[in-house]
């Protein structure tokens, strides 16, 4: 009997400042972007990346939430009440192209 190995999917996820009800503290603008590595990159909040941490490690390890139309795409508030950032967390398969690309 052979069997066949089925690799996992493997995905990025993108963060992406989709939009505020004022200027953000931190100096966010729209339309800023982040890839999600499990690290907090340098120059995102530690408040907002705190907010979007769980949901992002979801997305990345292949999981959903069932309240979102979109399998691949989940919208997250910061916690300023001041501010109110939307980001769109962004899921994207890392296919073989893409691989490459990225060495």
């Amino acid at each position: 009997m052979v069997r066949k190995t089925v690799k996992p999917k493997q995905y990025e996820v993108i963060i992406k400042l989709v939009a505020n009800q004022h200027p953000c503290h931190a100096g966010h603008k729209i339309g800023d972007e982040w890839v999600f590595d499990f690290r907090p990159p340098k120059d995102l909040c530690g408040f907002a990346y705190n907010s979007l941490f769980p949901f992002a490690v979801v997305l990345k390890t292949g999981g959903t939430f069932p309240w979102q139309a979109d399998p691949d795409v989940l919208t997250v508030s910061c916690p300023d009440a001041e501010v109110v950032n939307v980001f769109e967390l962004r899921r994207r398969e890392i296919t073989p192209e893409r691989q490459r690309k990225k060495r």
